[in-house]
């Protein structure tokens, strides 16, 4: 693994023969997503890491956008964290991470399509140039949860998979992983009450026991400290950050 991020005038790191490689950025919530499924299906990778201000010449030919993640796996080339993390379930069958009855997984997919939403109330609140009231600001992220607090409340369970994590809680994690760093941009915690999403706070209690989760965390202050580089406009140094 390369924990430095790449840059302009680096070589790509050997490949080895039969080895998945991911192609990341530490602190990318979409790169994240398919860190925890490969370590929860336990499939053995490898990860380099990409500057993604300053692309490395070589990746652009592997992702011609220059996006993480991307996955290469043999002489397959796949992009963008659902599509990525849907082909590990599939081609790796250790460990699946979606139901096997067809209906639920179609079910699971379909919710998973709801975490959208609040992926968008979230870089909204973060970056945008509004200035909102602790309460407004909650108000933005408890309606595009609210789905997900209505179908985690009718599975009764701690997860969405039940006793244990599945993908949905996996695609959903690094969001809920940041939530804290809404609070810092604000300078005070979000207002929330006993009786808001209150299956969603003990869901979240719940992943940070998971050991995968607990092997990839990091706490909102490292995120704080990403965020700052773009909201104060300067170039990232990621690999100062932990």
């Amino acid at each position: 693994m390369s924990s430095k991020h790449l840059s302009t005038g680096s070589v790509e790191p050997p490949r080895q023969e039969g080895l998945i490689r991911l192609f990341s950025m530490q602190f990318c919530p979409y790169a994240q997503r398919v860190r925890l499924v490969l370590k929860a299906k336990g499939i053995p990778h490898d990860i380099v890491n990409i500057n993604l201000i300053k692309k490395p010449e070589w990746y652009l030919k592997i992702h011609p956008e220059g996006k993480v993640p991307a996955l290469l796996d043999g002489d397959k080339i796949l992009v963008e964290s659902l599509d990525i993390c849907d082909y590990l379930d599939d081609h790796y069958p250790q460990n699946p991470l979606y139901p096997a009855e067809p209906a639920s997984k179609e079910k699971d997919k379909q919710l998973i399509k709801k975490i959208n939403p609040v992926t968008v109330a979230y870089y909204k609140n973060m970056y945008g140039a509004d200035e909102k009231a602790p309460a407004e600001l909650l108000k933005d992220l408890l309606e595009p949860l609210q789905p997900l607090e209505e179908e985690l409340a009718s599975r009764n369970s701690p997860f969405f998979g039940g006793d244990k994590p599945s993908m949905i809680d996996y695609m959903l994690w690094p969001w809920a992983e940041r939530a804290g760093t809404l609070g810092m941009k604000l300078g005070t915690k979000l207002p929330i009450q006993d009786n808001q999403i209150s299956y969603l706070r003990k869901w979240r209690k719940a992943m940070r026991n998971d050991p995968v989760v607990a092997e990839l965390h990091y706490e909102p202050e490292v995120f704080w400290k990403v965020a700052q580089f773009k909201l104060k406009n300067v170039e990232p140094d990621y690999d100062s950050i932990v």
